[in-house]
């Protein structure tokens, strides 16, 4: 590597104006239209002076983009990158490089939302719809979801659905002995406060007499053992019971799949497709089910609908934000996926196809054969003679030695207790096997070797039934087609780095190019999550600032960065209030009261968690009603476990009665629970720790500049005031010697640590005082833009002083009165002016939710504030008769090429209005790739992965 000079130091405070939107100029502008004298007086009139934070938030001087990258130089270097050969559901991958930059790397797919409108969201529905096609194809079952969030926790839900659907009331789920120990350690956690019993064993022995709703197969082993899982499969169903396989995916491509075994579910990980380690994720999980479970399966579904026009569209299907409605009834708390990383890893199978992933599943597979025979020839014999990928062999009494000589080698292997693992990957070459030789005492060659070495597959479990018939799996072989067709994909879309997204509690702000730039690189992209610790001293001074300087944000005592979504970090969170509660002998106290304006993952985290939810009453104004509080603690008050409370509120207030809120709840012995979805409204301006809440998940992937990735990764980890500490989550990896009293709820112990150096790079460019900047610009844009539509859309709630937080909510219902638009009518609307919707109908049932957040210029602010003042002069033309609603613009957005293009237009309004609405660019037009999709279709006519081509004409009749 070339030496390079110095560059001179830049202004730290750069980075923050470059962050922050609105221009000084701007911010006296805005201030003047919402009626406040200053910032500092705003945030008066905004915040109860009671939470207040008494003194600045000091992080120490901010580092510039420059300086910051140095400093990550500095803690990658920190990290070393040994060959891993641990597996245990991990491996190197090598992700091509075309993906790299154009998914990984590119704001256009990781810069995107959730694609709740699914007329702006075709490119990464299409790519999601790729991966289930790609899961259905590799396990041989009927329905895939669209990812979830890691191995661990797939199996975890699995087993809750295996609970609901078998036909057994058995509370007993047996796991196979050769499941991976951190997925054994999470469903442990999981099926504590729910009363299952888990029980493990040897399939052969223990399974036999066992009363169970269902059971978790692992294949291949997590020794490696590749075992013909009919039989176990065939008596689990014939009691009624369900079997779940957590399977290799490459693994598939040369042996039978789950399904063909006669498998219910399957679950495991797409990380070996092209996703790097890092250090524990992010990764997408997989789950699929027959299509008898398919109205239970958890997380998100893409289905494949019409549009208005009758053509294909995709959207997501069933039951994609049931936690919303049926609350704590919710058969899971998943509110997101790995989006990203399902598109990397449906990338790299339509770069690859099926014949490139068989070629590397059986190189892989060779070498490991290989490997094996040149073992045995130095005295170590297999535990299995049948395999995939991983070798097991009993060291006797030369564990050490051997492991000694391995990491001379710069390699890791899986230490048991007499016992060496060695997984090989895609990455593995012969220099690596004749090393792992060498480690073993032999000085072997691999070409001597591999003349007389023996497959290890089983010829009665080989594949036979093809897999990724469809075309999309065999047109993109060379890089221009690949290359092309992911620019063609992401054109679809509408992502942050087109427009403002002012989606309310997701909060959309710059994701900036220097937070991302270590993501990739190796020394934190291709560690593997259970490499010794001294190997990753970099990650670990990064994990100990971060944690720091989230304590200093929160006034909390002690930091878990394990929980991977924000739906885990309530989770983690109320499973520390539970603990603790039991350690105090009070294990009876389950009641959790939950305002009825919460988050729905709330009482389904609670539900999970084993609480009982009871719902606290919201005033005229939004407030949480503090008489009702009051009665209802008094009440329940020998079992108060915890109050779940969103601050500032889901309803973009700061409640005046936050103090007094936690004090009713710890005055009868429960604790406090406060979400951190809309930190974004108090960082350096109050501290949930300071006020009086016990416990807070952070959304990294919101106050802290994680990309949204289209719909995850995100990231929840959990702040907790001193005597939760001890019931943060543990992990078998990191406290062996001394278990925690609360288990794993993430498969990897740090989450998806590589996500996080972007928060971290964020804190340190941005420091105390531009972090503090930041908030009060969000809410300084939140009620500019409540000041500019109130005359147009009143806007629902305020506090006592006429102030929003950093959200405020609009409302449109008394338009569909007078003129029968509906809020949905709205929403579609604006993608015809280059926008994406605001949160619809959350919390309340027919509004907007909008949240600018900081990074929006004024000039933005202001164009999405014409864009729905235009839109409510076309509901006045509505109103006034010119066109009924059915025959309006609104009716027929959003707009596409197809119209414009129309010979047979005859629309009540001309192209222009419905194309070109006032003050949008016809230059720089975005075009919604179909016109409205039509949900109900969709359901109807479910289709969750890729049909013969000839269906999709069917489809379009």
């Amino acid at each position: 590597m070339t030496a390079h000079r110095k560059p001179a130091a830049e202004p730290a405070a750069t980075f923050v104006r470059r962050h922050i939107g609105p221009s000084p100029r701007d911010v006296a502008a805005m201030l003047e239209t919402v009626g406040a004298t200053s910032l500092g007086a705003l945030m008066a009139e905004t915040l109860p002076s009671s939470i207040r934070q008494k003194a600045p938030l000091d992080l120490g001087s901010p580092l510039s983009e420059t300086e910051s990258l140095s400093h990550m130089r500095e803690l990658a270097s920190q990290n070393q990158v040994f060959t891993s050969l641990i597996g245990q559901g991990y491996a190197g991958t090598i992700l091509p490089a075309v993906i790299q930059r154009n998914i990984l790397e590119n704001p256009a797919w990781y810069t995107a939302y959730t694609p709740y409108q699914p007329e702006i969201s075709q490119g990464r529905l299409e790519a999601l719809f790729n991966f289930q096609t790609m899961i259905c194809d590799l396990t041989g079952l009927d329905v895939a979801n669209a990812s979830l969030l890691d191995e661990a926790t797939a199996a975890a839900e699995a087993m809750a659905l295996a609970e609901r659907s078998a036909q057994t009331k058995t509370k007993a789920f047996f796991v196979d002995s050769e499941v991976h120990p951190q997925t054994l350690a999470v469903l442990r956690t999981r099926a504590e406060p729910l009363g299952w019993t888990l029980i493990t064993g040897d399939l052969t022995t223990d399974l036999a007499d066992a009363e169970v709703f269902g059971a978790l197969l692992q294949y291949p082993g997590t020794t490696g053992a590749v075992r013909d899982l009919r039989p176990a499969i065939a008596a689990l169903r014939a009691r009624g019971a369900l079997a779940i396989v957590a399977a290799d995916l490459l693994a598939l491509t040369l042996l039978a799949s789950p399904g063909e075994l006669g498998a219910d579910i399957a679950i495991g990980s797409a990380q070996r497709f092209g996703v790097p380690m890092g250090y524990g994720g992010p990764h997408a999980a997989y789950m699929a089910v027959r299509d008898a479970l398919k109205r239970g399966l958890p997380g998100r579904i893409v289905g494949l609908s019409v549009d208005s026009r009758g053509q294909p569209a995709y959207r997501l299907a069933l039951q994609t934000r049931e936690q919303h409605i049926r609350r704590e009834k919710a058969t899971s708390n998943i509110c997101t996926a790995q989006v990203l990383l399902a598109v990397i890893a449906s990338m790299y199978a339509v770069y690859h196809g099926p014949e490139g992933l068989t070629d590397i599943a059986r190189v892989v597979h060779r070498r490991a054969a290989v490997l094996a025979a040149g073992l045995r020839k130095l005295g170590f014999k297999p535990q299995s003679e049948a395999f995939f990928d991983t070798v097991t062999v009993d060291t006797v009494d030369r564990q050490s030695e051997i492991v000694a000589r391995a990491l001379a080698e710069k390699i890791n292997l899986r230490i048991g207790q007499r016992t060496l693992g060695i997984a090989l990957d895609e990455t593995t070459t012969p220099d690596v096997v004749e090393a792992v030789w060498r480690a073993f005492g032999g000085e072997l060659a691999y070409a001597d070797i591999e003349a007389g070495a023996r497959d290890a597959l089983p010829a009665e479990l080989k594949r036979n039934s093809a897999f990724l018939t469809h075309p999309v799996f065999h047109a993109h072989r060379s890089e221009t087609e690949l290359l092309r067709y992911m620019r063609k994909l992401s054109d679809r879309d509408l992502a942050l780095d087109r427009a403002m997204i002012p989606l309310g509690s997701c909060t959309m702000k710059l994701n900036a190019t220097s937070e991302m730039i270590p993501l990739t690189w190796p020394e934190f992209g291709s560690l593997h999550p259970f490499a010794p610790r001294e190997q990753a001293k970099g990650y670990h001074a990064l994990f100990a600032r971060l944690e720091k300087c989230m304590c200093d944000i929160t006034g909390y005592d002690a930091i878990s960065l394990q929980p991977n979504s924000g739906a885990q970090g309530e989770y983690a969170g109320l499973l520390a209030i539970r603990g603790y509660h039991a350690a105090r002998g009070e294990p009876h106290r389950k009641v959790c009261l939950i305002p009825s304006s919460a988050h729905g993952t709330n009482p389904a985290s609670a539900s999970m968690a084993g609480m009982e939810v009871v719902v606290v009453a919201c005033d005229i104004r939004g407030d949480v009603d503090v008489d009702d509080l009051r009665a209802k603690a008094e009440k329940h008050s020998k079992n108060l476990a915890a109050i779940m409370i969103t601050y500032p509120s889901t309803h973009g207030v700061f409640e005046e009665h936050i103090s007094e809120i936690c004090d009713i709840v710890h005055g009868h012995g429960g604790q406090v629970y406060l979400d951190g979805a809309n930190l974004n409204a108090q960082v350096g301006l109050s501290r949930p720790g300071d006020y009086g809440a016990d416990v807070s998940h952070l959304n990294l992937h919101k106050t802290f500049c994680i990309p949204h990735g289209g719909g995850g990764p995100g990231m929840g980890p959990i702040g907790v005031r001193a005597h939760l500490a001890p019931f943060l989550p543990g992990h078998p990896v990191t406290d062996d010697a001394d278990p925690r009293p609360v288990g794993p709820v993430s498969a990897a112990p740090f989450g998806s640590a590589s996500i996080l150096t972007i928060s971290y790079i964020y804190i340190l460019m941005m420091g105390g005082e531009g972090l503090t900047r930041a908030t009060e610009i969000a809410i300084l844009n939140a009620n500019y833009i409540a000041a500019r539509l109130d005359p147009h859309f009143p806007v629902l709630y305020r506090n006592a002083k006429g102030r929003v937080a950093h959200e405020c909510i609009v409302d449109p219902r008394p338009l569909k009165t007078s003129s029968g638009v509906t809020v949905d009518d709205i929403a579609k609307r604006l993608i015809d002016y280059g926008f994406h919707a605001p949160t619809m109908s959350f919390p309340v049932p027919g509004t907007l939710m909008i949240e600018p957040t900081e990074s929006e210029s004024k000039a933005e602010l202001d164009r999405f504030c014409e864009a729905m003042i235009a839109i409510r002069r076309e509901i006045s033309e509505i109103e006034s008769g010119r066109w009924k609603v059915e025959a309006s613009p609104l009716r027929h957005a959003p707009h596409t090429v197809h119209d414009i293009a129309d010979d047979a237009w005859a629309r009540a309004y001309s192209r222009a209005e419905g194309c070109f609405p006032a003050g949008t660019s016809r230059t720089d037009k975005y075009w919604c790739p179909v016109g409205r999709v039509d949900n109900v279709y969709g359901d109807r006519n479910l289709v969750c992965s890729c049909p013969p081509i000839e269906d999709y004409a069917q489809a379009a009749e």
